[in-house]
Protein backbone atom coordinates (compact mmCIF):
# COMPACT_ATOMS: atom_id res chain seq x y z
CA UNK A 1 0.00 0.00 0.00
CA UNK A 2 1.49 3.28 -1.09
CA UNK A 3 0.07 7.00 0.49
CA UNK A 4 0.90 10.69 -0.13
CA UNK A 5 -1.37 13.70 -0.28
CA UNK A 6 -2.42 15.70 -2.94
CA UNK A 7 -2.33 19.62 -2.96
CA UNK A 8 -5.25 19.92 -5.39
CA UNK A 9 -6.96 19.42 -8.76
CA UNK A 10 -3.74 19.69 -10.84
CA UNK A 11 -1.48 17.35 -8.91
CA UNK A 12 -4.44 14.86 -9.04
CA UNK A 13 -4.78 15.12 -12.74
CA UNK A 14 -0.92 14.74 -12.76
CA UNK A 15 -1.72 11.95 -10.37
CA UNK A 16 -3.63 10.52 -13.19
CA UNK A 17 -0.94 10.76 -15.79
CA UNK A 18 1.50 9.09 -14.13
CA UNK A 19 -1.32 6.03 -12.79
CA UNK A 20 -2.22 5.90 -16.77
CA UNK A 21 1.96 4.79 -17.32
CA UNK A 22 1.68 1.50 -15.93
CA UNK A 23 -1.71 0.74 -17.18
CA UNK A 24 -2.58 -2.08 -19.88
CA UNK A 25 -5.53 -3.18 -21.45
CA UNK A 26 -6.88 -5.40 -19.45
CA UNK A 27 -5.95 -3.39 -16.25
CA UNK A 28 -8.77 -2.70 -13.79
CA UNK A 29 -8.78 0.27 -11.66
CA UNK A 30 -11.60 1.07 -8.58
CA UNK A 31 -11.68 4.06 -6.97
CA UNK A 32 -13.36 4.60 -3.72
CA UNK A 33 -13.92 7.79 -1.13
CA UNK A 34 -17.03 10.00 -0.37
CA UNK A 35 -18.67 12.52 -2.85
CA UNK A 36 -16.43 15.21 -3.94
CA UNK A 37 -13.21 13.15 -2.77
CA UNK A 38 -11.55 13.50 -6.69
CA UNK A 39 -12.49 10.17 -8.56
CA UNK A 40 -13.79 11.74 -11.52
CA UNK A 41 -10.68 14.50 -11.35
CA UNK A 42 -8.33 11.47 -11.17
CA UNK A 43 -10.01 9.21 -14.01
CA UNK A 44 -9.62 12.61 -16.18
CA UNK A 45 -6.07 12.47 -15.51
CA UNK A 46 -5.58 9.19 -16.32
CA UNK A 47 -7.68 9.62 -19.45
CA UNK A 48 -5.43 12.57 -20.62
CA UNK A 49 -2.10 10.46 -19.85
CA UNK A 50 -4.14 7.67 -22.21
CA UNK A 51 -4.51 10.06 -25.00
CA UNK A 52 -8.51 9.52 -25.23
CA UNK A 53 -11.10 10.98 -26.97
CA UNK A 54 -14.13 12.87 -25.10
CA UNK A 55 -14.31 15.54 -22.07
CA UNK A 56 -14.32 12.42 -19.00
CA UNK A 57 -17.11 13.88 -17.05
CA UNK A 58 -19.11 11.77 -14.41
CA UNK A 59 -20.87 9.25 -15.47
CA UNK A 60 -23.28 8.77 -12.53
CA UNK A 61 -26.75 8.85 -14.89
CA UNK A 62 -25.38 7.05 -18.05
CA UNK A 63 -23.51 4.31 -15.70
CA UNK A 64 -21.10 3.63 -18.20
CA UNK A 65 -18.97 5.85 -20.99
CA UNK A 66 -16.14 4.27 -23.27
CA UNK A 67 -13.43 6.91 -24.52
CA UNK A 68 -11.78 5.19 -27.59
CA UNK A 69 -7.63 6.26 -27.56
CA UNK A 70 -6.39 8.59 -30.03
CA UNK A 71 -3.14 6.91 -30.73
CA UNK A 72 -3.70 3.15 -30.73
CA UNK A 73 -3.56 2.09 -27.10
CA UNK A 74 -6.52 1.04 -25.40
CA UNK A 75 -9.48 2.63 -24.67
CA UNK A 76 -11.01 4.21 -21.13
CA UNK A 77 -14.51 2.42 -19.87
CA UNK A 78 -15.31 4.72 -17.12
CA UNK A 79 -18.01 3.10 -15.09
CA UNK A 80 -20.01 4.91 -12.05
CA UNK A 81 -21.93 1.86 -9.73
CA UNK A 82 -22.76 4.48 -7.40
CA UNK A 83 -26.59 3.67 -8.42
CA UNK A 84 -26.13 -0.10 -8.84
CA UNK A 85 -26.89 -1.93 -5.94
CA UNK A 86 -24.69 -5.29 -6.19
CA UNK A 87 -22.40 -6.82 -8.43
CA UNK A 88 -25.60 -7.87 -10.26
CA UNK A 89 -26.56 -5.08 -11.80
CA UNK A 90 -22.17 -4.80 -12.63
CA UNK A 91 -22.93 -7.97 -14.29
CA UNK A 92 -25.43 -6.76 -16.33
CA UNK A 93 -23.43 -3.93 -17.60
CA UNK A 94 -20.94 -6.71 -19.68
CA UNK A 95 -18.23 -4.66 -18.48
CA UNK A 96 -16.10 -8.02 -18.64
CA UNK A 97 -16.82 -8.10 -22.65
CA UNK A 98 -14.82 -5.17 -22.79
CA UNK A 99 -12.59 -5.62 -19.98
CA UNK A 100 -9.30 -7.61 -22.13
CA UNK A 101 -9.38 -4.47 -24.20
CA UNK A 102 -9.46 -1.49 -21.97
CA UNK A 103 -8.51 -0.20 -19.31
CA UNK A 104 -11.83 0.11 -16.95
CA UNK A 105 -12.10 2.74 -14.09
CA UNK A 106 -14.73 2.16 -11.70
CA UNK A 107 -15.80 4.69 -9.30
CA UNK A 108 -17.94 3.44 -6.69
CA UNK A 109 -17.01 0.37 -7.49
CA UNK A 110 -15.80 -1.39 -4.09
CA UNK A 111 -17.75 -4.48 -3.44
CA UNK A 112 -19.33 -4.46 -6.36
CA UNK A 113 -16.70 -4.97 -9.06
CA UNK A 114 -14.27 -7.41 -7.72
CA UNK A 115 -15.59 -10.28 -9.48
CA UNK A 116 -14.34 -8.61 -13.05
CA UNK A 117 -10.55 -9.51 -12.53
CA UNK A 118 -8.32 -10.99 -9.72
CA UNK A 119 -6.18 -8.40 -10.49
CA UNK A 120 -6.62 -4.80 -9.57
CA UNK A 121 -5.86 -1.27 -8.81
CA UNK A 122 -7.51 0.08 -5.59
CA UNK A 123 -6.80 3.90 -5.00
CA UNK A 124 -9.19 4.87 -2.31
CA UNK A 125 -9.63 8.97 -2.10
CA UNK A 126 -10.36 11.20 1.20
CA UNK A 127 -10.89 14.56 1.20
CA UNK A 128 -8.26 15.70 4.29
CA UNK A 129 -9.62 17.69 7.13
CA UNK A 130 -7.71 19.80 9.79
CA UNK A 131 -4.56 21.59 9.59
CA UNK A 132 -4.25 21.12 5.49
CA UNK A 133 -5.62 23.50 4.10
CA UNK A 134 -4.99 25.88 0.48
CA UNK A 135 -6.24 29.34 0.30
CA UNK A 136 -6.94 29.17 -3.69
CA UNK A 137 -10.69 29.85 -2.94
CA UNK A 138 -11.82 26.73 -5.99
CA UNK A 139 -13.97 23.83 -4.86
CA UNK A 140 -12.52 21.18 -4.93
CA UNK A 141 -8.75 22.33 -4.44
CA UNK A 142 -8.28 21.45 -1.07
CA UNK A 143 -5.71 18.63 -0.34
CA UNK A 144 -7.06 14.89 -1.23
CA UNK A 145 -5.03 11.71 1.07
CA UNK A 146 -5.16 9.12 -1.73
CA UNK A 147 -3.93 5.39 -0.89
CA UNK A 148 -3.16 3.05 -3.50
CA UNK A 149 -2.96 -1.01 -2.98
CA UNK A 150 -3.30 -3.77 -5.80
CA UNK A 151 -4.68 -6.75 -5.73
CA UNK A 152 -3.60 -9.82 -7.98
CA UNK A 153 -0.58 -11.12 -9.82
CA UNK A 154 -0.62 -8.57 -12.17
CA UNK A 155 0.43 -5.72 -9.51
CA UNK A 156 3.25 -8.12 -7.90
CA UNK A 157 6.32 -6.25 -9.86
CA UNK A 158 4.87 -2.89 -10.38
CA UNK A 159 6.82 -0.39 -8.38
CA UNK A 160 3.94 1.96 -7.41
CA UNK A 161 6.18 4.46 -5.25
CA UNK A 162 7.44 6.22 -8.76
CA UNK A 163 3.91 6.41 -9.52
CA UNK A 164 2.71 8.21 -6.61
CA UNK A 165 6.44 9.70 -5.72
CA UNK A 166 6.28 11.96 -8.37
CA UNK A 167 3.26 14.08 -6.73
CA UNK A 168 3.41 17.24 -6.57
CA UNK A 169 1.67 16.71 -2.98
CA UNK A 170 1.80 18.54 0.51
CA UNK A 171 2.85 14.90 2.14
CA UNK A 172 5.31 12.70 0.45
CA UNK A 173 4.64 9.45 -0.37
CA UNK A 174 5.00 5.97 1.95
CA UNK A 175 4.13 2.52 2.17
Amino acid sequence: MTSTVIADRTAMHELGERISQVLRPGDLVVLSGPLGAGKTTLTQGIGRGLHVRGAITSPTFVIARVHPSTIGGPALVHVDAYRLGSSLEVDDLDLDAALSDSVTVVEWGTDKVEGLSEDRLVVHLERELGALTLNSGAEGDEPRAVTISVVGPRWANVDLTQVIGGADGVGGAGS
